[in-house]
């Protein structure tokens, strides 16, 4: 049989077949991915083929179908070795507050570069939108400014008021969609103002933020009373940290992307290279300082972390 997995707890998988049915399965003996270094072999969102043990509710994974997509965070004790959170994502949604809590540029940067690196296709939604006053509503039309120019969509939503999220829900339908951002942006109250049948507690989502740790938080998926499913994943917060190459880094960044063949240099780093296209850019006023300020912080530990590997193989 076939189905998809809704819900990891680390031993168990919880398997949803097509017609509906729900099964929980396992794996036997070692189960691994080629070429992916991972703690755990299957996620939320996995499609796999599985068997029904003999005089038993339960049943035994027997294989992975391909990914078109995965998200990924570090392993908190094996450094070179990754937890897959989950997989076959159509949409994934950033909640971004300007206040209580901050979500600074950094950190935006980073999560969309994530996602290009994963071909995971991003929504910006600026949540509280009811709370801001005047400074705080041009700096989230000044942040919205510079990403839908790059060509990302963005959605002012607040969801203690029910603000745009019919807009939200139409962005949903029908797709598997996760949510992102850091703990306390309402992650929970707008997955409970979307589907408020699913009841999630905030006090429960909040404390697994406050762990940090994340190694025993299992994401799980629901169903859609409009059709779809979103996978919520309480320790999420660590989303974004993954090791690139330096000289990959501006692939994930597309207004970069788009002026690096004009760079003198193939190999070009856009720091102190001469006749950069990215800098010359930057000096025009086509490229945001803050995203330059970000692809310079990801370049610089990359590179440190670069020296050091290397340093280690010697």
């Amino acid at each position: 049989m076939t189905g998809l997995v809704t819900k990891s707890t680390g031993s168990w998988y919880y398997v949803r077949t097509e017609n509906g049915n729900r099964y929980q399965c396992r794996i036997r003996g070692k189960f691994r991915m080629e070429g992916i270094k991972s703690t755990n072999p299957i996620s939320v969102g996995d499609i796999v083929d599985f068997e029904l043990e003999e005089q038993k509710d339960t049943g035994v994974i027997t294989a992975i179908h391909d990914r078109k997509n995965y998200i990924v965070r570090k392993s908190v004790n094996l450094s070179k070795q990754t937890h897959i959170i989950a997989a076959n994502i159509d949409v994934a949604f950033l909640l971004i507050t300007i206040d209580n809590p901050p979500t600074f540029p950094g950190f935006i940067d980073r999560f969309l570069a994530s996602a290009e690196a994963y071909n995971i296709p991003t929504v910006l939604l600026f949540n509280k939108m009811d709370a801001y006053e005047d400074k705080q509503l041009e700096y989230v039309e000044e942040l919205t400014q510079i990403y839908s120019d790059i060509g990302y969509l963005c959605v002012e939503i607040s969801a203690t008021t029910n603000f745009n999220i019919d807009v939200v829900k139409e962005l949903m339908q029908d797709k598997v969609t996760m949510f992102s951002g850091h703990s306390g942006v309402g992650k929970s109250t707008l997955i409970n103002a979307i589907e408020p049948s699913l009841n999630i507690k905030t006090s429960e989502i909040s404390l697994q933020h406050k762990q940090g740790q994340h190694t025993t938080t299992f994401a799980e998926m629901y169903e859609l009373s409009f059709g779809g499913f979103i996978i919520d994943t309480p320790g999420i917060k660590g989303f974004g940290v993954v090791d690139f190459e330096p000289q990959e880094i501006t692939d994930y960044f597309p207004e970069f992307f788009a002026l690096k063949q004009d760079c003198k240099f193939n190999n070009c780093l856009h720091q102190k290279e001469p006749h950069c296209a990215i800098k010359k850019a930057l000096k025009e006023d086509k490229i945001a300082p803050s995203r330059y300020y970000s692809y310079l912080q990801m370049l610089n530990k990359e590179e440190e972390h670069f020296r050091q590997n290397v340093r280690g193989e010697l």
